[in-house]
This record gives C-alpha cells, sequence and structure tokens, in this order.
C-alpha cells in the first residue's frame, strides 16, 4: 500500500510539460520504427539514377542497416527531447555514434561482394581478365580492411590509448606468435591457391579424404560440397600440402571394359565380335580414335577375355554415364547378332560316393 502511494505521489511531482515531452519522445519512436523501411527506400530512390522496383532495392546493401539507423535515430532524437543530462546522455550519444560507425561499415562492405550488381559492373569493365576466386578474394580482403578501421574508430570513440594496446600485445607477442602460425600458413596457402589455380569455384575435385563440388575460397579455408550434400571446411593450409585431383581438369575420360566369353568360342567368331567392337567405338561420336584398342587379351579357366580400352570426349560425369551406357549397348547387340552369351564363372564339384549323396538326399527329403 506504502508503495502505491509513492507511485501516486510521484507522479503528482510530473508537471504538464514532462507529460508532453513523455509522450513526444514515443511518438518520435513510433514514427521512425513504422516508416524506417520507407524513408531508407526513398533515401536510396533519390541517389539511384535508374527507376529500380521496390524489392531489388530491399536487397540493395545499404537498405537494412539504413532501416536499422533511422530505428535507432528515432530512439536518440527521443532521448534528446527529454533532455537527459549528465553521463547518461554521454553514454547515449556515444552508444549512437558507435553504432552509426557500425552501421555504415557493414553498409559499406556488404557493397564488395559478388552479389552486388555494382561491383559485377565494375568487374565487367575493369577485371574482364580476372576469375571468380581472385575477385572473390578481392572483394574479402577489402571487406577485412573496411571492418578493421571500423574496429580503430570505435576504439578512438571510446576514448582508448591505441598505444596501450599495441603494449600490451607486445607483451603476449610470444603466445599471439604460436596462435598465428596456423592462420598465417592458411593464408599463404589461400594466396598460392589463388595463383597457381589448382581449383576454383564450381570445379570437382578430390583430396585424400574429401571429394566434391569447390564452393569457396576464403583467407582461412575452402569449403567443398561433397556428394552426400554436407559442407567440408578444409584448411588452405592443409590443401596446399596435399596432393589435389581437379577431375574437372580432365579433356577426356576413360573407359575400360574387360568383356568375358566362354571358353569354347570359336577363334574366328572372337576376331569377328572384335572386328566389330573396334568398328563400332571408332564410328562412336563420343570415343575419341587416336587411344581405341579392343584386343583378344587373355585365356583362363572361366573363358576368355577381349579387352576394350578407349577414351570418351564426354567429360562431364552424367554424359560420360550416358555415353557408357550406349557403348554397352552396342556390344551387346554384337554379342547377341553372333550368337555368343557372355561367360559366367564355373566350378567342377567333384563326389567320391555317389550312392551315399543319394541316400542323404533322399532322408532330407
Amino acid at each position: 500500500m506504502d508503495k502505491l502511494m509513492d507511485l501516486v505521489n510521484y507522479f503528482k511531482t510530473i508537471d504538464l510539460k514532462q507529460v508532453i515531452d513523455i509522450l513526444i519522445a514515443i511518438a518520435i519512436i513510433i514514427f521512425f520504427y513504422i516508416f524506417s523501411s520507407g524513408l531508407s527506400y526513398i533515401l536510396i530512390r533519390i541517389f539511384k539514377r535508374k527507376k529500380t522496383d521496390k524489392e531489388r532495392i530491399k536487397k540493395m546493401p545499404f537498405y537494412k542497416p539504413l532501416k536499422i539507423f533511422f530505428i535507432v535515430l528515432g530512439v536518440f532524437l527521443a532521448t534528446r527531447v527529454l533532455q537527459i543530462q549528465g553521463k547518461a546522455m554521454n553514454i547515449i550519444e556515444l552508444t549512437f555514434k558507435i553504432i552509426c560507425v557500425i552501421l555504415f561499415a557493414k553498409a559499406l562492405a556488404g557493397c564488395f561482394t559478388t552479389d552486388s550488381k555494382t561491383m559485377r559492373k565494375l568487374q565487367r569493365k575493369f577485371m574482364t581478365e580476372a576469375d571468380d576466386n581472385r575477385v572473390n578474394f578481392i572483394y574479402k580482403t577489402i571487406r577485412c580492411v573496411i571492418y578493421i578501421i571500423a574496429v580503430l574508430v570505435v576504439i578512438a570513440l571510446l576514448g582508448i590509448n591505441l598505444n596501450t594496446i599495441l603494449a600490451g600485445l607486445g607483451i603476449g607477442s610470444v603466445v599471439i606468435t604460436l596462435a598465428a602460425q596456423d592462420t598465417a600458413k592458411n593464408l599463404f596457402g589461400g594466396v598460392m591457391i589463388l595463383i597457381d589455380k589448382p581449383f576454383v569455384i564450381g570445379d570437382w575435385v578430390q583430396t585424400p579424404n574429401y571429394e566434391g563440388i569447390v564452393e569457396d575460397i576464403s583467407f582461412r579455408s575452402t569449403g567443398i560440397r561433397t556428394f552426400d550434400n554436407s559442407l567440408v571446411n578444409i584448411p588452405n593450409g592443409v590443401l596446399s600440402n596435399e596432393a589435389v585431383i581437379n577431375w574437372s581438369k580432365m579433356e577426356k575420360r576413360k573407359y575400360k571394359l574387360d568383356l568375358k566369353l566362354p571358353l569354347d568360342t570359336p577363334v574366328d567368331v572372337i576376331q569377328r565380335i572384335t572386328s566389330k567392337i573396334y568398328f563400332m567405338l571408332i564410328n562412336h561420336p563420343n570415343v575419341i580414335n587416336d587411344d581405341t584398342y579392343v584386343k583378344f587379351d587373355e585365356i583362363d579357366p572361366d573363358g576368355v577375355s577381349i579387352m576394350i580400352y578407349v577414351f570418351t570426349n564426354s567429360v562431364d560425369y552424367g554424359s560420360y554415364l550416358n555415353a557408357k551406357e550406349h557403348i554397352n549397348k552396342n556390344i551387346l547387340e554384337i554379342l547377341e547378332k553372333e550368337g555368343v552369351d557372355l561367360a559366367y564363372p564355373t566350378s567342377t564339384v567333384l563326389v567320391k560316393d555317389g550312392n551315399k549323396v543319394k541316400e542323404d538326399i533322399k532322408k532330407i527329403n
């Protein structure tokens, strides 16, 4: 009851001007919150030369930071209306400045991405020979520099002496050096990947432990999307010291088949089959004729073998499977026309006492 009375007495001490100030402050916050999207759209539209629809403007890097800025601006103006004084106001002003720096850095860094329309235009104009890996690396470097500058500005706003920070870093230089070794190794590995270009984004690569499509190459690591759809981030330092097979760099694909025929297949039939398969292959649109071999290769207890060894110009895995399927069908058609079946493994079982086996079978039945 006493607390309720204290609250009532407190409201009695508030004059009309304070009530009006509070209402105005609340109205300002609500106004900027509701119209932050519209104000951001109008401001971007003013500086945009060409007509752009609203959905595209919403995807621009400055849109979201501007929207947050107007909301924060509304809160800041509301505190000014309330005439907050002393240290509290100093803290509010400092917070407002720091938020503005962070939002500006975020908006500016958002411009330097491969999705940015402006950057794509500049890339086509000035970096026509640059590949996606290098452009992506340049953009990440610029974004990193922007964020470092933003951090330094925030430190300056907080009134922290940079010399003190550097001195503190000097004390722990040994620890930092040890911790930075892997980072430096990965960064150097990333630079070497960009220079040597053993692979680029979109390539199908295979390492001793992983295989998949390269999705991203950053300062520290390379992202590979494996064929089970999981994303693996491999440190660049590790990749630069491992053997990496780039399947996308293949100019041709090997197709090898050991065709097993029955042991009693006549020699002239084997010769005809070999000739027909060879003729079919050298006339196949997906076969490179330079390295085409169809030879009577081996004789063993299971049958005779015809070795088929060719290269296809179908490098892509899907088209390679289609070419392989077509070649296999043609081979089966040749065998069918010659009246020859494929051999299958056989084994001979010797039974000493045939009568005993028959008795055992009768017992089982």
